[in-house]
């Protein structure tokens, strides 16, 4: 697999994400929004955005490694935070590209202030794109938790 990322000299500078991220890879995941749930499906850190940041980096990181990706795989990434304030939104980012998840934020990276999330309480849903290394068979992933669910 290869990743090529790219800031053209005619935009902006980052902060650290890339304005293009190309992939020359033949297979993707596309990962469903990550919340801030438990196993039990109940939403931590109540109004607490970097408790719920990091509950969503480590549900992230889990559903990666489910699909045999790690986070410098990912060539695209969503945040939401519900919330308009700077601040808050620049402490979410600041947190997930601390925590053990933050290679992913490297690549093309959007950031969202929005109205509201889909779970009472949820403040913090990640999006994310990877693009997979190898073999699925040599990757671990063909297993029973790895097979679609057909509906």
């Amino acid at each position: 697999m290869r990743l090529v990322k790219i800031n053209p000299p005619d935009v902006h500078q980052t902060p650290g994400y890339h304005h293009v991220t190309i992939v020359e890879a033949g297979r993707l995941a596309f990962l469903a929004g990550q919340c801030p749930l438990d196993l039990d499906g109940n939403v931590v850190g109540a109004g607490d955005y970097l408790a719920q940041a990091d509950q969503v980096a480590a549900n992230a990181l889990t559903v990666l490694n489910a699909a045999g990706a790690q986070p410098a795989d990912v060539v695209r990434s969503v945040i939401y935070v519900v919330s308009d304030d700077d601040q808050v939104l620049g402490a979410v980012w600041q947190r997930l590209n601390d925590s053990a998840l933050g290679p992913a934020f490297g690549a093309a990276s959007t950031l969202l202030g929005v109205a509201s999330l889909g779970f009472t309480g949820q403040l913090v849903e990640l999006d994310l794109t990877a693009a997979l290394p190898g073999d699925p068979a040599a990757a671990g992933i063909d297993g029973p938790g790895a097979r679609p669910c057909l509906t």
